[in-house]
C-alpha cells in the first residue's frame, strides 16, 4: 500500500501521507468527489488502485470536507492486525467489533509438547509466521522451545522495483535452522508472489516467482539432507490460479496418503496435518487432517 497502511513500522512514510491527507486535509491532488479522483489519477498516474497518490476532497471553495477532528468517530472496515497496529496495546475503551479469542493454537500445542520451532521471514510478511500463527498474539509461547528471525524488507520503493525481495535471506536462515539439528519444526514465509503480485506487474512477477523458487529449492535440499518432511501451502494464487496444497517429502511417501473424504481442504485442514506428521493426534475440534497414516 502507498497511503495511510503501512505494515509492521515498516516504512512510517507511508502514514504520514495518510495523516496529512485525512487529517491536515492536505494532498498534491484535489477533487469534487472521490469518482472523479480515482479516474483521473488511474489515467494521469497510470498506476493501479494500490498505489494511487493522496488525494482530498474539497467544496466549491477549495476546503477540504472531511479531515478527521479530534473526537470524531473512525469506521475500519479494510482493518488487519498487521496494519493498524499499536504494540503499546492503547485499545479505545468503545468499538464495534471485539477482537477474537483464539485459543490452543497449533504452535502452542506444539511448544507445550516438546517440539523446538523456528519461524523466519522478512518484515511484511513476519506476523505471518509468528503473531498470526498463534492466534494474534505477540512474543514467545516459549522463548526456550521457539525462535523467531526477521529480516528486514526493502523500504520506501514498492515492491516491483526488488522482486527478488529477501527470499534467498529466509532461504539461508531455513537451511542453517535445519542443518543446525536444533528444531523439530522450522517455518518460514516467502513473500514474493504474493506482494508484487499485488502490483499487477507481471513481468517482474515472473522474477519474484523464479526467486521464491530458488528459495525452496534451497530449502528442501537441506530438508532431504537430514531426511526431513516438507510440506508447503499456499494461501490464495495472486500470481497464479488457486494453489492446492503440496506434501512431499523422503520420509511422507511410503504409508501416507490424501483423506478421500476431505473434498475442500484448505488453510484450516494445515494444523491437523502438520500434527499427524509430528506424531500427534489432533484435537478434536480441530478441522481434519488432510491424509491417512497406516500402520504398515
Amino acid at each position: 500500500m502507498y497511503v495511510t497502511m503501512d505494515r509492521y513500522e515498516n516504512d512510517w512514510d507511508v502514514v504520514k501521507r495518510g495523516w496529512y491527507a485525512q487529517v491536515l486535509g492536505e494532498a498534491p491532488y484535489k477533487f469534487k468527489n472521490a469518482v472523479e479522483a480515482v479516474k483521473k489519477l488511474r489515467e494521469e498516474t497510470k498506476a493501479n488502485d494500490q498505489y494511487l497518490p493522496p488525494f482530498v476532497i474539497v467544496d466549491e471553495n477549495g476546503k477540504p470536507v472531511g479531515p478527521i477532528k479530534d473526537g470524531d468517530v473512525v469506521v475500519t472496515f479494510n482493518f488487519r492486525a498487521d496494519r493498524m497496529y499499536d504494540g503499546e496495546l492503547k485499545l479505545p475503551n468503545h468499538y464495534l467489533v471485539s477482537p477474537p479469542d483464539i485459543e490452543r493454537t497449533f504452535g502452542e500445542y506444539l511448544v507445550h509438547n516438546g517440539v523446538r520451532t523456528f519461524a523466519c521471514s522478512e518484515t511484511v510478511k513476519f506476523g505471518h509466521v509468528t503473531f498470526f500463527w498463534n492466534g494474534n498474539r505477540s512474543g514467545y509461547f516459549n522463548p526456550e522451545m521457539e525462535e523467531y528471525v526477521e529480516i528486514p524488507s526493502d523500504s520506501g520503493i514498492t515492491f516491483n522495483v526488488k522482486p527478488k525481495m529477501k527470499a534467498l535471506e529466509i532461504a539461508e536462515k531455513a537451511r542453517d535452522a535445519i542443518l543446525s539439528g536444533k528444531f523439530h519444526q522450522v517455518r518460514v514465509n516467502l513473500p514474493n508472489s504474493d506482494m508484487v503480485g499485488h502490483t499487477g506487474d507481471i513481468e517482474v512477477t515472473i522474477v519474484a516467482c523464479k526467486a521464491a523458487d530458488d528459495g525452496v529449492k534451497m530449502i528442501l535440499e537441506a530438508i532431504e539432507q537430514v531426511g526431513g518432511i516438507y510440506v508447503v501451502t499456499a494461501d490464495h494464487g495472486n500470481a497464479e490460479d488457486m494453489v492446492p496444497i503440496a506434501i512431499g517429502g523422503p520420509g511422507l511417501v511410503p504409508g501416507v496418503r490424501f483423506c478421500k473424504d476431505v473434498l475442500n481442504g484448505g488453510l484450516a485442514n494445515v494444523a491437523a496435518t502438520v500434527m499427524n506428521l509430528h506424531g500427534f493426534a489432533a484435537p478434536s475440534d480441530y478441522e481434519p487432517t488432510l491424509i491417512e497414516a497406516n500402520d504398515n
